[in-house]
This record gives structure tokens, C-alpha cells and sequence, in this order.
């Protein structure tokens, strides 16, 4: 599990590695820190200042991975040196986003929808019941037995919920 922190004591730790003269190490382990986090801390506030230390999220088109990519190999830069001189702050994403190239090319680059997939539509058909082929009526049986189980079993977990809430046992739903 990872854990947060909060701005100021990220922006304390990069100025103690910057301004103490203490080795960026030992301020890893005064705080419990792994060296890697205070060193991604130490030249995000170097090239971006406290801003760079500030949480952010950001959605990344295709054009800006792309650039990201090709500015680190033309300039030899390694991931991490990459990640700070963009304000990159998820860890890895460089690297996933050159295999997704890599695999892909830039359709490969571009953002993904999230959550759930929409829900495919009824099929429709223009033509009456007995000009339909045989596959065609089989396809809208499967739809609507899938559709009927759903709105069942939907039912069946609203009448389960207003139970609790009222505090009695659901009624069995007649499947």
C-alpha cells in the first residue's frame, strides 16, 4: 500500500538535500524513506519548484507521450531525468507508454476510456418477424432473456434493500 504525503513535508525533504549539505541517502533514511522517493521529491522541486511537489492529475493525449518519448531518446535522458524535466509524476508511466508505442505505434499512445463499457444496444431490425432469418431472431431471444434476468435481478436487490432498511426479511422474488 502506498502513502501519501502531504506537500509541505515533501518540500522540507527536498530542501534538506539541496540546502544541508546531507546526502540525499541519509535524508531517505532520517525520515524512512526509500532513496528513490526523496530523489524523485529532489528534482521535481529542482526543476519545478514547489509546484512540482504539489499533487496533479492530468490526462496526457497522445502528441504529449509521443513528445515525451522522442525528446528522451533524442536527448539520451534517462526515465527518471524524463519524468522530472515533464513533470511526470506517476512512476513507470514512461515506461509504459514506450511499450505502448513500441507495440502499438501512437494509437497505441492514446487514453483509454475508464469505467465500464457502454452497454451495447438492442438489436433492431427494420424487417417484420417472419422475413428475419433464423440467427437474427435467436440474437434478439438472447438479448431479451439477458435483459429480463437483469431487470429481475435488479428487482430483487430493491426489494432486498427496502427489507433492511424496514428491517424485515426480503418476500423470496418468483423466478
Amino acid at each position: 500500500m502506498s502513502k501519501r504525503y502531504d506537500e509541505w513535508f515533501k518540500l522540507q525533504v527536498a530542501q534538506q538535500c539541496l540546502h544541508d549539505g546531507t546526502s540525499l541517502r541519509e535524508v531517505a533514511r532520517q525520515h524512512g524513506l526509500d532513496h528513490s522517493l526523496v530523489r524523485t521529491w529532489r528534482e521535481s522541486y529542482r526543476q519545478h519548484g514547489v509546484e512540482g511537489l504539489r499533487k496533479s492529475y492530468t490526462h496526457r493525449s497522445a502528441g504529449f507521450k509521443l513528445q515525451v518519448l522522442e525528446t528522451m531518446w533524442r536527448e539520451g535522458l534517462s526515465r527518471r531525468q524524463t519524468e522530472a524535466l515533464f513533470d511526470i509524476r506517476e512512476s513507470g508511466a514512461i515506461g509504459r507508454w514506450a511499450d505502448q508505442y513500441h507495440s502499438g505505434g501512437l494509437t497505441a499512445l492514446e487514453p483509454k476510456r475508464k469505467g465500464c463499457p457502454p452497454m451495447t444496444k438492442k438489436p433492431s431490425s427494420p424487417l417484420p418477424d417472419d422475413e428475419r432469418s433464423h440467427k437474427e431472431l435467436l440474437e434478439e431471444l438472447a438479448y431479451l432473456r439477458a435483459e429480463n434476468a437483469y431487470l429481475k435481478k435488479l428487482d430483487a436487490l430493491i426489494r432486498e434493500q427496502e427489507a433492511a432498511t424496514r428491517g424485515k426479511k426480503p418476500r423470496p422474488s418468483k423466478d
